[in-house]
């Protein structure tokens, strides 16, 4: 990998830890740098299970076209990330240009809010199945699920699947 290629990862309060920590060390040991971003780089955001992370950028100050994919943890963040309009526009964007996307747990809700899960296979943490059905997605109860530019999968336990999916 070219230094220049970078991975953006989503965060905000009570993400899941290994969900973000387990695709960042990845990603790097693969050679990819590895941008933690967030709604400002000010504020420490905590984790469900207590992580203490520090936003690298803030989504006020990145483009889609910098980074050669995305990861989206769950936890509770998506919730908050959900309403953050610049950073489901992020999504959009990375989206458009088919970039992969790697999703995990209750990171589905982001790629709701970014209207594009119509007609895809995906899967996720089971308390969102339903919202992505009435969304348009096709649910499935695997570790992970490739559909296009979509990796996605539903805890922490399927993250090896998952990381090796998207580094792919």
């Amino acid at each position: 990998m070219g230094k220049n290629q970078k991975i953006a990862i989503l965060i905000d309060q009570l993400f899941q830890d290994s969900e973000v920590t387990d695709p960042k060390e990845k990603a790097e040991a693969a050679g990819f740098k590895v941008d933690l971003i967030g709604p400002n780089t000010t504020e420490e955001f905590i984790g469900k299970k207590g992580a203490k992370l520090k936003a690298d950028k803030s989504i006020e100050d990145v483009s889609a076209k910098d980074y050669v994919g995305l990861v989206i943890p769950g936890g509770w963040a998506p919730d908050k990330m959900r309403m953050n309009l610049k950073m489901v526009k992020f999504v959009e964007d990375i989206n458009s240009k088919k970039k992969p996307i790697a999703c995990i747990c209750h990171g589905g809700s982001m790629l709701i809010e970014a209207d594009m899960v119509k007609g895809t296979r995906l899967t996720s943490y089971v308390s969102i199945r339903t919202d992505l059905i009435n969304a348009g997605a096709r649910w499935m109860d695997k570790e992970v699920v490739v559909d296009g530019n979509l990796v996605t999968s539903r805890t922490p336990a399927d993250l090896p699947a998952f990381c090796s999916e998207f580094l792919k």
